[in-house]
């Protein structure tokens, strides 16, 4: 079984900013495979259909680990089959890249799921958001949504990190690094 997370904060008022890239990206995919990412379970949105699982954790961003850990366990997931989308300032715009393991590079979403799966071997796709401004807060910068001017860009972003997702799923975690891992 594989299980496929992506990273976000619960609700309406966060639905469209930039730290809800991975929750966009996972929508997305279910839209694609007819999937309804709707069943509260262990604090997260989840969708089932055959051997795969998309979850959209409900704990806010940097409590991600405490939906992540319960439903890896029940379904008895392997970390190298979860597979975590989520946002990356240090990433320009647009650009994504597929890792098979690593820290958490500051990304407190994922620093929970890597504490409480207590490893940091499970394969993830970072989706660029940019950075801010240097007089702005990152807090800020996260939790606003994209720029006019930036939609199309995201948009195609989001329908490449789903065309990786599915490559990931059918042909590996090597092809998929070596045909999406290129610079915008």
């Amino acid at each position: 079984m594989q299980m496929i997370v992506g990273l976000g904060n619960p609700g309406p008022k966060y639905q469209y900013t930039r730290h809800n890239v991975g929750f966009m990206a996972v929508d997305g995919l279910g839209r694609r495979l007819g999937i309804d990412i709707k069943n509260l379970k262990s604090k997260a949105l989840i969708g089932k259909k055959g051997d795969l699982l998309l979850v959209k954790p409900q704990t806010y961003m940097n409590l991600s680990g405490e939906a992540v850990m319960p439903l890896a366990n029940y379904f008895k997931i392997e970390p190298q089959n979860i597979l975590v989308v989520y946002d990356d300032m240090d990433i320009p715009l647009g650009e994504i890249r597929i890792k098979p393991k690593g820290s958490s590079g500051g990304h407190k979403g994922m620093q929970s799921i890597i504490q409480l799966l207590g490893t940091e071997d499970f394969p993830r796709v970072r989706i660029g958001i940019g950075r801010p401004m240097p007089h702005m807060e990152v807090v800020n910068y996260v939790l606003m949504t994209f720029a006019k001017d930036e939609m199309p860009i995201i948009t195609k972003s989001l329908k490449t990190t789903i065309d990786a997702i599915e490559t990931w799923r059918n042909d590996g975690l090597d092809i998929a690094m070596n045909k999406y891992n290129q610079r915008a």
